[in-house]
């Protein structure tokens, strides 16, 4: 683990797990995984860690690196001035043990008691007013799935070969941040290691398997995680439409 600094005598509460420790094989690129892909000379994750960076109610940051990127990302942290981030750790052979490896070290250097809100590196489009809402829900609830709802019909095939088609109405698909409390996670985490299971799509899928409940927030539709080249697409038009709002008001 890289430390970066040395937080001893502070005790911050909300803590970002940011994991990009995926080469992103679906995004077929070459030269760089897709976290480090460049829009106007900026990585994407870069954007992705801004957003933390800028929100007045995140402490700190923990990263989950490709172990051999890990020097690049040091060097984008201090040319834009990235301030918070803590750590930074070797991501593992999955998405499931790169965020274990992240929440590691995010109790190693900030202790267990708090809060921790974890997010795709290369989801670059999430919002101050979500990171907010994650926040005061894991404050009332103890967890927050950001999710957006449904737009077309889920259709699940069952094991004796017939479909369940549920409510569009009643059906919403999990984004991220998806936050909780850093002792629950772990422990949940740790079970999970003990038993054998790596393959974990995501923390809200672990943590409803192991018996929690785990509550909502409605995020932006934008919140896209980029996996593929037309995501990166979408992402780079949205990134213009913000310019555009900025330099020209609509």
């Amino acid at each position: 683990m890289t430390r970066i600094q040395d937080m001893s005598n502070k005790k911050p509460k909300n803590i970002a797990v940011i994991f990009a420790g995926g080469a992103g094989k679906r995004m077929r690129t070459v030269s760089k995984p897709k976290q480090f892909l460049e829009l106007g000379g900026k990585p994407v994750i870069v954007y992705t860690l801004e957003l933390f960076d800028n929100h007045p109610m995140i402490d700190g940051i923990v990263v989950a690196c490709i172990e051999e990127w890990i020097p690049y990302l040091h060097k984008q942290l201090n040319k834009f001035e990235i301030g918070k981030v803590g750590a930074i750790v070797a991501g593992g052979a999955t998405g499931q043990e790169s965020i274990y490896n992240g929440l590691c070290a995010a109790r190693d250097v900030y202790g267990a008691d708090c809060n921790v809100l974890i997010h795709d590196g290369v989801r670059p489009l999430i919002t101050e007013a979500t990171i907010t809402d994650n926040i005061n829900a894991v404050n009332e609830h103890g967890n927050c799935i950001t999710c957006v709802p449904a737009t077309e019909t889920f259709i699940v095939n069952q094991p004796d070969g017939s479909l369940e088609i549920p409510s569009r109405a009643d059906s919403l698909i999990a984004r991220a941040p998806q936050s909780f409390r850093l002792a629950d996670i772990l422990s949940v985490h740790e079970q999970a290691r003990r038993e054998g299971r790596n393959d974990y799509i995501d923390s809200c899928t672990m943590m409803s398997q192991h018996g929690y409940t785990v509550h909502t927030i409605i995020g932006p539709m934008e919140n896209i995680k980029i996996t593929t080249p037309t995501d990166f697409f979408i992402f780079r038009a949205m990134v213009e439409v913000h310019e555009n709002q900025q330099i020209f008001g609509y």
